[in-house]
């Protein structure tokens, strides 16, 4: 590990979070917002259902770690809402175990550290007319609906608002815009910039609301090295430098708090 350290968020999932760095996605965007303030470490696994990651959730999060995540955003459930496979084999899992593996990562987070902060993402929408046309007959026998993806969204909204867990209904979020089913996913599944777009917008403003202390909203959060230096450019007046560790870029104006606009 390099030092110093700085806050860790993890985001652990399946393929929603594996593909979020890519060029546009959720997750580069909140490591452009967050840098010289946390380190975002991906922990996305493509496939994967809540019982895997119950498999490996010891591996992934060990609680003996020196250093323990400060924020960890968890998104399982449009998997586990396919179809079950007449093998028996396949992602599907019955609701009410899912709600139950949900709530196992939970407690096994919150026992790492009384500072691990916690926010779950539900099932995206699905547009399965693009998934067919992108994958063809891979899934003839594992078949995705949308309906079964906000059934799940739904269950583990409650789950999480009795248990006082942030949660972001994606399911919900994503169909506030009218061409949400071509303009905000690449195959009818992962999402398109403009859909990484919302899930971070929803992001940013739990986090912003949640009070946490230390607040964990990026424009609160000390830079790193945020010190004056007389390595940096000089002024106009030849006598000082410019300091610009506490700038905010132009393409970051857009994620300042009176830009955002949640679709919830």
């Amino acid at each position: 590990m390099v030092g110093p350290g700085r806050p860790q968020f993890v985001l652990f999932g399946s393929s929603i979070v594996q593909q979020s760095f890519i060029d546009g996605g959720w997750g580069a965007i909140l490591a452009d917002l967050y840098d010289r303030k946390a380190d975002i470490f991906l922990r996305g696994y493509s496939g994967w259902n809540s019982r895997r990651a119950l498999q490996v959730l010891h591996q992934v999060f060990p609680r003996d770690a020196d250093i323990q995540p400060s924020l960890v955003i968890v998104y399982f459930g449009g998997n586990d809402a396919m179809h079950p496979h007449p093998s028996g084999l396949g992602a599907h899992v019955p609701l009410r175990e899912y709600i139950e593996n949900m709530k196992k990562i939970y407690l096994h987070l919150k026992s790492l550290s009384e500072n691990t902060r916690i926010i779950f993402l539900t099932s995206p929408p699905l547009n399965v007319a693009m998934i067919r046309e992108h994958f063809g007959n891979a899934h003839d026998n594992q078949i995705r609906t949308n309906e079964s993806c906000g059934v799940y969204a739904d269950a583990l909204v409650d789950f999480c608002r009795q248990s006082d867990i942030k949660v972001i209904n994606l399911w919900k979020a994503i169909q506030q815009r009218e061409d949400w089913a071509t303009a905000c996913l690449t195959d009818g599944i992962h999402f398109s910039r403009e859909g990484s777009e919302i899930v971070v917008k929803e992001i940013l403003k739990v986090i912003k609301e949640a009070g946490w202390e230390p607040s964990l909203y990026w424009t609160t959060m000390p830079n790193e090295f945020a010190e004056d230096s007389p390595y940096y450019m000089v002024r106009s007046d030849g006598k000082t430098t410019f300091n610009v560790s506490n700038g905010i870029s132009r393409w970051k104006i857009k994620w300042t708090g009176n830009e955002i606009k949640s679709k919830l």
